[in-house]
């Protein structure tokens, strides 16, 4: 499938520097040039969700900023609450018969760590890909809790900021050990109160570990416009370390494909198509390999 280009290809420079000689004004010969084309690797923004919009609309968007979307619909079972919830293969048919035919990869962001019980291996299989974060954690009771919710700090022991991290990050390592997915959204995330210390918490035997992680389970690591993160030492490691990275949005209309961020951070770490995430072909999809 083609993925839209968002800029034209420069002509290469012993061909640009003989037009320029020939035609070009001397105004024209100190122009400063212009940023480089972009991959078509680059072009995509796999955390993209329908929720104030209808796939027309987003594929509008799509069009007009150069970038190709990967659509995400929530999955798991009825205990988790969003406005659409896929929970079962008939659904998840009506989902993907939607996008059927439509310039946009298929995914869901599974919720939880029961989201394989609701669907059969072949159905999971249709999808492009499957995005999970670890944004929902156990809380003092082992029940789910979402930690961005106001009341997240009364079921969660947060008393100590740098134990809860600690905790933190081995739950990062536990749900890319034990469910099948292709990318970790929201990296690096931190609930209220914490972000603004980021490096304070995510240090870089933290980051280490996540990124141990993503390697050993073929995760790949989110940039994510929206929170601007993960921040570039994080980056920095995981690109050192040979991690894959997709960028992500977690956009909803009209906000989806605004990835500046991610764009600004790939010029920084010098990201070549081999970085990036892309779609596994039939057969290799993580929930294909890891049969759990």
């Amino acid at each position: 499938m083609t993925l839209p280009i968002s800029r034209r290809r420069f002509l290469s420079s012993s061909v640009t520097g003989a037009v320029l000689a020939s035609v070009a004004s001397p105004s024209m010969l100190h122009a400063q040039p212009g940023p480089p084309a972009r991959s078509d690797s680059q072009s995509v923004d796999f955390h993209v969700h329908l929720d104030n919009s209808t796939i027309d609309k987003a594929l509008e968007l799509s069009r007009e900023r150069g970038i190709k979307f990967g659509i995400v619909e929530h999955a798991g079972t009825k205990e988790n609450q969003y406005p659409t919830l896929l929970s079962n293969d008939a659904e998840l048919r009506r989902y993907l018969a939607m996008l059927e035919g439509k310039p946009v990869f298929k995914g869901i962001q599974a919720e939880w760590t029961d989201w394989m019980s609701c669907f059969s291996p072949a159905g999971l299989a249709q999808l492009d890909y499957v995005l999970t974060d670890a944004m929902t954690v156990p809380g003092k009771d082992g029940r789910r809790v979402k930690l961005w919710t106001a009341d997240a700090a009364q079921q969660v022991d947060m008393t100590d900021k740098q134990v809860f991290m600690d905790r933190f990050v081995e739950w990062h390592v536990k749900v890319m050990a034990t469910e099948p997915f292709d990318i970790l959204a929201n990296t690096t995330w931190l609930p209220a109160g914490m972000l603004d210390q980021w490096e304070l918490y995510w240090t870089p035997p933290r980051m280490q570990r996540v990124i141990n992680a993503a390697l050993k389970y073929g995760v790949a690591l989110e940039i994510s416009p929206s929170y601007k993160l993960p921040k570039l030492p994080f980056l920095k490691l995981a690109k050192a370390a040979g991690a894959k990275f997709s960028f992500g949005s977690n956009g909803r209309y009209p906000n989806m494909g605004k990835l500046d961020y991610c764009f600004e951070m790939a010029r920084q770490l010098d990201l070549k198509p081999s970085d990036m995430f892309t779609p596994a072909p039939a057969g290799l999809k993580a929930v294909q390999r890891r049969r759990l």
